[in-house]
């Protein structure tokens, strides 16, 4: 598995009430799945992305990436991790507002230490496959909300990541934006050999979805893969 839940529990304490969010669920991806995580507000897929992007921690439980059991890390170790390893893309786009497209999708390859040429050539090429080549000097405010999405799946994927985690990527775009930008991730998937995990209620996202997990009150209740059901 390159990245992997363990029966993993996660309780929060909001003053002296306790939520548990998931409970005891485990879930593995290979390297290459395009995996959908299915399931109601409230049924814990927003909590398991969060602790597999090492964004927050279990309250029981593991979680590993490539064999690599996060809790053992020391936080920098956890935050190199996550710079070298994951992308994210966030429903609320997370795009820093005074930096322009090119400079949002440079930002974590500048983390990672690439020279000024190494960014520019890699953010003019991720911009020009999500579309949005000459757009690169806008700002998020100047963007519709599809090319803010696009924008942050370029930043999400310019960094080379082995699996990338995106949070409800269709919920504020129309059916046609949606459907294209699905298709961008699909076509990473298969050429670059990107893992992908959405959480998702969208039911376009479903049927793109090659593996479809599905959660009820922070427990795991379905795991259909679709090439074992079509065989």
């Amino acid at each position: 598995m390159i990245i992997e839940a363990i029966d993993v529990t996660k309780v929060y304490d909001t003053r002296g009430v306790e939520t548990r969010a998931l409970d005891s669920v485990s879930l593995g991806l290979k390297e290459g799945e395009f995996t959908a995580l299915a399931g109601p507000s409230g049924s814990g897929k927003t909590t398991l992305l969060n602790l597999l992007g090492a964004l927050d921690v279990p309250s029981s439980g593991k979680i590993q990436l490539e064999g690599v059991e996060l809790s053992e890390l020391t936080p920098g170790a956890l935050s190199e991790l996550r710079l070298r390893k994951l992308g994210f893309v966030f429903q609320a786009y997370n795009l820093i507002p005074v930096l322009s497209a090119r400079e949002n999708v440079e930002f974590v390859m500048e983390l990672q230490g690439h020279s000024a040429a190494q960014r520019r050539q890699r953010s003019a090429e991720v911009l020009e496959r999500v579309g949005l080549a000459g757009l690169e000097d806008k700002r998020p405010l100047e963007m519709s909300g599809g090319q803010q999405q696009r924008v942050a799946v370029a930043r999400a994927i310019a960094s080379r990541p082995r699996v990338v985690l995106a949070d409800e990527p269709t919920a504020n775009l129309d059916s046609e934006t949606a459907a294209r930008l699905l298709e961008l991730m699909a076509q990473l998937n298969r050429e670059d050999g990107v893992t992908f995990l959405f959480s998702t209620h969208d039911p376009m996202v479903m049927e793109a979805a090659r593996r479809i997990v599905r959660l009820r009150d922070g427990r795991v209740i379905e795991d259909e893969d679709k090439a074992q059901v079509g065989a």
